[in-house]
């Protein structure tokens, strides 16, 4: 005995394949038992909130029951984040466009610094030192002088030496192709906010960036080994006409100058001071197990405040391990390439790793596809089962 199913339960059958075949796993919900009965809909809190969190004005932090409240700091805008997972502890007008200074140091040496390795030798000429602004920071580059490329980069980190940034960029084609590199490579980080006209950080109409770009530019900064080795020298020597001399880092959380009592476990990053953006800093620290990158951006207080109010934060960030949950993510705005796999990111030179990158975009090419071959294999079977009810009708 045969049994025949009803072509209609067939079909339904069919699709009711098909739509399981077709049905992309959903990233926000999830099913299970709830307290709503079996089936109910579950969706997980999640444990970053969406950027435009950070796009509020004023202070931006979530504390737990018993964290300790951020401090009072006067800065125009500032950060504290965790540089292995990238969570934003807290903020205030993170994504304020203001003059970086020599912060956007940051990011030439991210944009530049790969291309050559430190025991190049290169002979500077005149041209590669016209064009440096009135009144910038200089490490002493002469024309004419033989230097190792490695030289050339401390003098950039530890002296903010806009003389070495010339010399540098005219190496990588160009004080213009410098910009819009340093550019191209912003966005590739998910910095939004920043606009380069002068690749040393010299105040030029136009020209700003933020506290979370600047952050973004140090977490990077701190994953490459020779970033790393340059921004936490304190002092190193120098080739000068007549044999070396000393330079010492600009930064006085890392030295102690000046009054400046340095930070334990400081690793560096890089301070900078114009005219128009006053005080800036890009700071990170390690303790216990934990690696923070701090942004102040112009404080409003005098002195050393951009030092102390840098020091404040990574104190409360440090004691709010636990305490606090995130009010974004240093990779939020990071574009997500197509056909990316998740997993965890490449260990740091000074963070023992990252957290998992944010999940990649579905391939609808691949959906498509799948839905098209599902389609058709649902056509042959009906027309085969039209077929044979047919010549069961006239059996």
């Amino acid at each position: 005995m045969k049994i025949r199913f009803p072509m209609r339960a067939s079909v339904a059958a069919c699709a009711l394949c098909a739509a399981t075949t077709l049905a992309p796993a959903s990233p926000v919900a999830a099913l299970g038992p709830t307290g709503g009965g079996p089936g109910a809909i579950v969706r997980p809190e999640a444990t970053v909130p969406q950027p435009a969190v950070l796009y509020g004005e004023g202070t931006q932090v979530r504390l737990r029951s018993g964290a300790h409240a951020v401090p009072d700091v006067t800065a125009l805008s500032w950060v504290v984040a965790d540089a292995a997972s990238g969570e934003v502890l807290a903020a205030h007008d993170a994504h304020r466009r203001l003059p970086p200074a020599s912060t956007l140091k940051t990011l030439f040496a991210l944009t530049a610094l790969p291309a050559f390795p430190g025991g190049i030798r290169h002979t500077v000429s005149a041209k590669e030192l016209l064009g440096i602004g009135e009144g910038s920071s200089l490490v002493g580059v002469v024309e004419g002088h033989t230097y190792q490329v490695a030289d050339l980069w401390r003098g950039v980190f530890l002296n903010s030496g806009n003389d070495a940034v010339h010399v540098l960029a005219a190496l990588n084609g160009g004080w213009e192709h410098t910009a819009r590199q340093m550019e191209d490579k912003a966005r590739s980080l998910g910095a939004l906010d920043t606009t380069v006209v002068s690749p040393d950080g010299y105040d030029a109409d136009g020209q700003d960036s933020s506290a979370y770009d600047l952050a973004v530019f140090g977490r990077a900064g701190l994953r490459d080994p020779d970033f790393a080795r340059y921004c936490s020298t304190a002092r190193a020597a120098f080739p000068g006409t007549e044999g070396t001399f000393q330079i010492a880092n600009t930064n006085r959380l890392l030295t102690g100058a000046d009054g400046v009592a340095p930070y334990p476990g400081l690793i560096g990053i890089k301070n900078g001071y114009t005219t128009n953006a006053g005080n800036t800093l890009v700071a990170a620290a390690h303790r216990s197990g934990r690696t923070l990158v701090v942004t102040v951006m112009h404080p409003q207080a005098g002195g050393h405040a951009v030092y102390e109010e840098a020091r404040a934060l990574l104190d409360w960030g440090f004691a709010a391990a636990g305490h606090v949950d995130p009010v974004g993510s240093l990779d939020a705005l990071r574009p997500v390439p197509r056909g990316a796999t998740t997993g965890a990111k490449p260990k740091t030179a000074v963070v023992a790793s990252t957290g998992a990158p944010r999940p990649a975009e579905p391939d609808w090419t691949q959906t498509g596809t799948i839905a098209g071959a599902a389609g058709l294999g649902a056509g042959v079977l009906l027309l085969g089962l039209r077929f044979r009810y047919k010549r069961a009708s006239r059996a």
